[in-house]
């Protein structure tokens, strides 16, 4: 007879456990905050990558990724650190969350190196062509209204607000990398949810910490809040107004605004 999946099996975690589960996701966030606040505080808000190359890119993109999206996936990672129960001890226990939490951030650190790319085109193009910026911002504004008003974003809310049907299926998986693997799936998911969110970043810039704090609040809401997907229709609205006004307004694009040049003496 075949095993029952963990996540059908009554013997979940106990408190003590749990609580240790959610602090461990918490303390990674809070620190990931800290180490990316630190960074940005020296780097200010420019157009592209800011002269990083990419393997720097990719490991502040990761702390950015952990600071701003494991808050949201909390109950999701700790829903499946429940199902596995008292099958294992509790080293096991903290190094499965750990790889489901690797697998996630390993998607988005994928989505990095688009985001790279994105970034160098339209730090180059700004350079070159400084009126470009406002017609950057309308159209970053413009696709993240219309992701937020899509079919995509609804499927991939409804998982990332409902994971346990996807959850239950993996739980029948070998467990060669099954955790890695769950957490890269969910991961997917809240990529096909919030690429949108990311794009805004090109216009008002990847290192704002004010930007980034509100793009984690609205994931974090959307996921988490009863009415997440009105929500999220509301903020797609807002996007779209903002689309509208990028082209006469520069305050909406400080992260395509060049640098100006230092005035030298003769």
């Amino acid at each position: 007879m075949a095993a029952e999946p963990p996540l059908r099996r009554g013997n979940l975690l106990p408190p003590r456990a749990l609580a240790i589960a959610w602090s461990l996701l918490v303390l990674i966030a809070v620190l990931a905050w800290v180490l990316t606040v630190g960074q940005a505080r020296h780097m200010g808000v420019e157009p592209g990558t800011m002269g990083m190359a990419l393997p720097l890119f990719l490991l502040l993109w990761l702390l950015m990724m952990a600071a701003m999206m494991l808050p949201s996936v909390a109950p999701v990672a700790v829903t499946w650190a429940r199902g596995i129960g008292r099958q294992s001890t509790g080293v096991t226990r903290a190094a499965r969350t750990a790889a489901f939490v690797a697998g996630y951030l390993l998607v988005w650190t994928a989505f990095g190196l688009l985001a790279y790319g994105a970034l160098a085109a339209t730090g180059e193009l700004v350079r070159d062509h400084p009126g470009a910026g406002r017609w950057i911002a309308f159209t970053a504004f413009l696709l993240a209204g219309l992701q937020q008003l899509g079919p995509l974003k609804n499927v991939c809310l409804r998982h990332c607000r409902s994971p346990m049907g996807q959850l239950m299926r993996y739980a029948q998986f070998r467990r060669g990398a099954r955790d890695l693997r769950v957490g890269a799936h969910h991961g997917l998911y809240c990529v096909g949810c919030c690429w949108g969110l990311m794009v805004i970043l090109v216009p008002l810039g990847v290192m704002n910490i004010a930007a980034m704090a509100g793009v984690a609040a609205v994931i974090f809401i959307e996921k988490l809040w009863r009415l997440g997907p009105w929500f999220s229709t509301a903020v797609g609205v807002v996007f779209l107004v903002l689309a509208g006004l990028a082209p006469f307004q520069d305050g909406l694009l400080p992260g395509l605004q060049a640098p100006e040049e230092p005035m030298h003496m003769h």
